[in-house]
């Protein structure tokens, strides 16, 4: 039973300094575009205090579901792979691809 409620304080430690670097980055000015790879909505105050102060927030979930509570303040998604994860590569050679999706009315 305990096992079911075991929380990762570890992770939310990463969690809360990268939302912290992003505040910064953001307040200090040094950033115009900033590009999160997540998926989880513990980034949601950072990333709404990046787009209230004008920086162009761009999410990766590494294909996995965006919650909708951090949707609604992300300016894109971007998804990076491996083609070679999937078995095969891309006929330039390239084995990154990159695909960017603004979204709608942002």
């Amino acid at each position: 039973m305990e096992s079911e409620v075991a929380i990762s304080t570890r992770q939310k430690g990463v969690d809360m300094r990268i939302g912290i670097d992003i505040t910064t980055l953001t307040l200090k000015q040094q950033v115009n575009q900033i590009i999160l790879i997540a998926g989880d909505s513990d980034f949601v105050p950072a990333a709404k205090l990046a787009r209230r102060e004008g920086v162009d927030f761009i999410l990766d979930p590494m294909q996995q579901p965006v919650p909708p509570k951090l949707n609604e303040h992300i300016d894109g998604l971007r998804s990076t792979y491996s083609a070679r994860q999937n078995g095969s590569t891309p006929p330039n050679g390239d084995n990154n691809i990159s695909v960017e999706n603004p979204l709608p009315g942002k």
